[in-house]
């Protein structure tokens, strides 16, 4: 579906700057109280175990799999507690081959010498079932306003974007593009977690045009951090989804506070241009 009018009235939902900034800092709480929990520590033990691949194999990967989110091997998911279902196709990889030459006398470790590579095989976690993993984020479940949604769908379309629900390959949620002038949100969310990740779309294009010079931590911080003002001010819970993904972004604990800090004025600038949009279009 493609939004290019008016989807209705949308109830009044702007808050005065002093909420909005209290809101702020419930997120920086909830990210130093889920950064220093059990739960996440679990987490970080078990991300750990997932190697970060070359570029090239990112493309490889993708290729053979375009919805992959976490890759290992074989033993790798053994030691996690979860196999690979029977059948399933292996993703073809390739893995350096290194060789470490015995030090000379007297000095430190050589540098390990690259020989070539060798095909590996490694396996998505969709292509396994066992025990569950720790997750840092939940996606949302709830009802979401129809009035609400159009009302950030219209603000997406004031903007200048084309704003398009449809599925979206992999695992991704939703993009925006300045270059395209396009925001797409996945119709195969809840209401709920449609409104959270337009409202994340629409700080990215508020936030990160071409003249954007930080980083993609950064921005992502950044979206996320004016999500959770805008769905809080509406009454969506986002906590579950907010506080993992701004963790997983900024490396949680007291520098993710300092981030989000650093970054208060234009994420609270962003928060009400959204929530404080006129309506003026007479309801149809």
């Amino acid at each position: 579906m493609t939004v290019t009018s008016s989807a209705g009235r949308p109830a009044d939902a702007s808050a005065p700057r002093q909420a909005k900034a209290e809101l702020l800092d419930q997120l920086t709480l909830g990210v130093l109280e889920l950064t220093s929990s059990a739960a996440w520590a679990r987490w970080l033990q078990v991300s750990r175990r997932f190697h970060r691949y070359s570029f090239p194999n990112q493309i490889l990967i993708l290729s053979q799999r375009p919805d992959a989110t976490w890759v290992a091997g074989y033993r790798a998911w053994v030691r996690l507690g979860r196999q690979v279902r029977q059948g399933e196709r292996a993703i073809r990889i390739l893995a350096p081959c290194l060789v470490v030459p015995e030090p000379a006398e007297g000095e430190g470790p050589p540098s390990p010498t690259l020989l070539g590579f060798r095909v590996a095989h490694v396996f998505d976690l969709a292509q396994t079932a066992g025990e569950e993993l720790p997750q840092p984020v939940r996606t949302l479940t709830g009802p979401g306003s129809p009035d609400q949604l159009g009302k950030l769908a219209r603000h997406a379309v004031d903007l200048g974007f084309d704003l398009q629900f449809k599925a979206l390959r992999g695992a991704r949620h939703g993009d925006c593009s300045h270059a395209l002038r396009r925001i797409r949100v996945s119709s195969e969310l809840a209401p709920a977690h449609q409104l959270k990740t337009l409202a994340h779309e629409l700080a990215h294009a508020i936030l990160h045009g071409p003249e954007f010079q930080g980083s993609r931590a950064l921005a992502e911080l950044e979206a996320e951090s004016v999500a959770y003002v805008v769905c809080q001010a509406l009454g969506v819970e986002s906590r579950d989804y907010s506080f993992g993904y701004l963790a997983t972004w900024s490396g949680g604990g007291p520098e993710a506070a300092r981030l989000v800090i650093a970054a208060g004025g234009r994420i609270l600038k962003a928060a009400s241009s959204i929530l404080d949009a006129k309506d003026d279009q007479p309801a149809p």
